[in-house]
């Protein structure tokens, strides 16, 4: 009994429950913006009806860079988004996007549910007041699209170009102005001029939002982005009222949809990269490589001046590193010695 003399409210089995999700993307997307509404549609079935959830797109219910406020104020219960978006309000969220040149989405996959990355990443966002769990992934990402073609670290001062989190800040210290923006913005600005260049995800993504039609040059690799990790963000009050079961189902659902996107993106991407080169005539580049030389450099000190700005930050940038090197030993002589064994020339 409580010090009143009335029992806590228990979660009732039979009880139905209604939930909203905000999300950062077009509604139905493709990749992106289909992963919360496969999540909505698993949670239904596994359910059998008793937790529903109605997906809105960004700008349906709240802005795009509105998710985290959103599910933290409870005004909707669930959220999907990108934790780099939050960089103002939580600087350590930016390790669990994406960090350049850091660890590809089967590597943060690894850290994140084996090497203590999810519960720093919670501690991170105890203050908001939600639970996250890693929900989707892009696999690597192309280096972006361009007006103008870039032969050097020189041609790329005085750009303006929409690049999000650690990626955006390296950008910065090579004379971009960098812009972040949701994605349903970047079309027309980058028709319109107000921004010269743009990354977004990747050819799967980029072909359906018709960037092809407003720039010409598409660089590779996406050095800034290895991968991003996408993330569900649960309002905790919300989560704490649902019974144990339906718990396990929203968590489960959500592990589904994590490797899933990530499935998606790797079969749909080249198809779409056919497309864009062979049927809309883009330039494909790669990136020269002084560009990646100075941009490697440049990242190594934006994530340690990260790492040193709080405890915090310290204990994660720790953790991070240290996972990325084991893997990274452990990679040099499975994935990375097979790669080269299977095509000894590599991709020039």
């Amino acid at each position: 009994m409580t010090a009143m003399g009335t029992l806590p409210a228990v979660a009732n089995a039979a009880d139905t429950y209604t939930w909203k999700m905000v999300t950062s993307w077009p509604k139905n997307f493709p990749g992106v913006g289909q992963g919360p509404e496969r999540l909505a549609r698993l949670v239904d079935e596994m359910s059998d009806g008793r937790l529903k959830i109605k997906v809105y797109g960004a700008g349906q219910l709240v802005p795009g860079f509105e998710v985290l406020d959103s599910v933290s104020s409870g005004t909707a219960q669930i959220g999907h988004s990108a934790s780099y978006y939050w960089k103002g309000k939580a600087p350590e969220a930016q390790f669990f996007a994406a960090v350049p040149f850091g660890m590809t989405a089967q590597e943060m996959n690894a850290w994140l549910h084996y090497g203590g990355g999810l519960e720093l990443w919670n501690e991170v966002y105890d203050k908001f007041g939600v639970e996250v769990m890693a929900g989707g992934a892009s696999g690597v990402q192309m280096g972006g699209w361009f007006n103008k073609e870039i032969n050097s670290v020189a041609d790329l001062d005085g750009l303006k170009m929409r690049i999000p989190g650690l990626g955006g800040d390296v950008m910065q210290q090579m004379g971009v102005a960098t812009v972040s923006m949701p994605g349903g913005e970047i079309f027309t600005s980058l028709q319109s001029g107000a921004i010269d260049a743009t990354e977004w995800i990747g050819p799967y993504n980029d072909l359906a939002f018709g960037l092809y039609q407003a720039a010409k040059y598409y660089y590779y690799p996406g050095w800034h982005e290895p991968t991003v990790t996408f993330e569900a963000i649960v309002n905790d009050d919300a989560m704490a009222e649902l019974p144990k079961d339906l718990q396990a189902i929203l968590r489960s659902a959500v592990r589904d949809v994590n490797q899933d996107m990530l499935d998606e993106y790797t079969a749909r991407n080249n198809d779409a990269l056919e497309t864009l080169l062979n049927g809309h005539k883009v330039e494909l580049r790669r990136y020269p490589q002084d560009v990646l030389d100075k941009a490697r450099e440049l990242s190594g000190e934006a994530v340690k001046k990260l790492g040193d700005s709080n405890d915090l930050a310290g204990r994660i940038y720790e953790s991070y590193t240290t996972f990325e090197g084991k893997v990274e030993k452990w990679h040099e002589v499975s994935e990375q010695a097979y790669l080269n064994a299977r095509n000894p020339e590599g991709v020039q």
